[in-house]
């Protein structure tokens, strides 16, 4: 599936669409090149949830937690990550092993140590706007696609 999100408001609403089916355990690889809208999509994803704090890109720090109500979501960032191996060390078996949300930006650079994406949306930029390819590789990630195609205010393409 492709969208078109032409301007902020529109990414807003897909990340907050995206919260309306992601209040379940699953993984979302979010891809795309540097400032394409990754982590502005995990925040609108967040503020969908109604957490109303500071979502902050976990660029340096590799992941972020944000406990909600019946579900930890974790934002991972593996852009600075030097080898897959590195997730060990910031405890992705224990992230795999509760009922939790995982936005993975970068995951390529995990490869071989993280597990496979129910959903894979990744993020192109198109004149002002974005264009969003998804991708969904679970039954759980085809509820999530399909929670997409439902938005308003995105363009299918």
């Amino acid at each position: 599936m492709k969208f078109f999100a032409p301007d902020p408001p529109a990414m807003d609403d897909l990340g907050r669409r995206l919260a309306q089916s992601a209040r379940r355990a699953g993984i979302i690889y979010l891809q795309g090149e540097l400032g394409a809208g990754k982590t502005t999509l995990v925040r609108s994803l967040l503020r969908g949830f109604g957490y109303h704090g500071r979502v902050k890109s976990p660029t340096y720090t590799l992941l972020e937690s944000y406990p909600l109500e019946g579900l930890n979501v974790y934002h991972l960032d593996l852009y600075r990550l030097v080898s897959p191996e590195e997730l060990e060390w910031i405890g992705l078996r224990d992230l795999l092993a509760g009922n939790d949300l995982l936005l993975i930006e970068w995951p390529e650079q995990g490869r071989g140590m993280l597990p496979p994406a129910d959903l894979v949306i990744a993020i192109e930029y198109k004149g002002r706007g974005r264009q969003l390819c998804v991708q969904a590789l679970s039954d759980c990630g085809k509820k999530l696609a399909q929670s997409l195609a439902d938005a308003d205010g995105i363009s299918n393409h």
